[in-house]
């Protein structure tokens, strides 16, 4: 009985597969059994599966057996690191003195299945790039500010205006206080120019006597605090 490949390293989650090839001629009408055994770090054999022309169920959800002629294949589903160690074959048959007969060993190796990376373009987004819908959010949101500061101007503008604050014609620089109208009184004296022709003596003087005079005033002068 021989058992190969002799050794198998696989990572996690593949399967594997190990043959087991029986040479001694046997009778079609005597009943035999094949049996897998594991073994791990030299420990005691713990048979795994069974097959036997008598066994239909040898099936299971982890191992799979197959038979072509004197050729027996086992697959081992979906490894784990548990799966691990050494595994053989041994033939059991009812019409001969040794009645069984072992394989050799084959030693089975499961790593760690490899981590699933991106070596493309995600990297280098986490990394330099930002995503299109940052930008576009962030875009948004300073069209949206620009949008409310020219709003609040123009509010502003528009009560200015409507209150006084800011004429139409100008700024407020250019706006200059109102002439204020200060009534004042001056005093001086009347000068009468007599016609000597006309003299007469004080004895003579009317008691009522009408005198004409033209008052000229001078150009408004500037206000000053004086």
């Amino acid at each position: 009985v021989t058992f190969f490949p002799a050794m198998l390293t696989l990572p996690a989650g593949r399967s594997a597969t190990f043959f087991c090839n029986t040479s001694a001629e046997k009778d079609p009408g005597l009943e035999y059994s094949l049996n897998w055994y594991k073994e791990t770090n030299h420990s005691h054999a713990q048979k795994i599966a069974e097959f036997s022309p008598n066994n239909h169920d040898r099936n299971t959800e982890k191992y799979l057996l197959t038979n072509d002629s004197d050729t027996f294949k086992l697959e081992i589903l979906n490894l784990n690191q548990n799966d691990s160690g050494s595994y053989y074959c041994g033939l059991i048959t009812f019409f001969e003195r040794n009645k069984l007969m072992e394989s050799n060993r084959a030693l089975l190796v499961v790593t760690v299945a490899p981590e699933k990376t991106n070596t493309t373009d995600e990297p280098e987004m986490e990394e330099n790039d930002t995503p299109d819908y940052v930008n576009a959010m962030l875009l948004g949101i300073l069209l949206l500010a620009g949008v409310a500061g020219l709003l609040i101007f123009g509010c502003l503008t528009a009560m200015y205006r409507r209150g006084g604050m800011i004429p139409r014609g100008g700024s407020a620089m250019d706006e200059r206080p109102p002439v204020v109208s200060v009534s004042t009184v001056d005093y001086g004296v009347l000068d009468f120019q007599w016609d000597q022709r006309s003299q007469v003596s004080p004895e003579t003087w009317p008691v009522v006597q009408t005198e004409y005079a033209t008052i000229i005033f001078p150009d408004e002068k500037p206000i000053t605090p004086e």
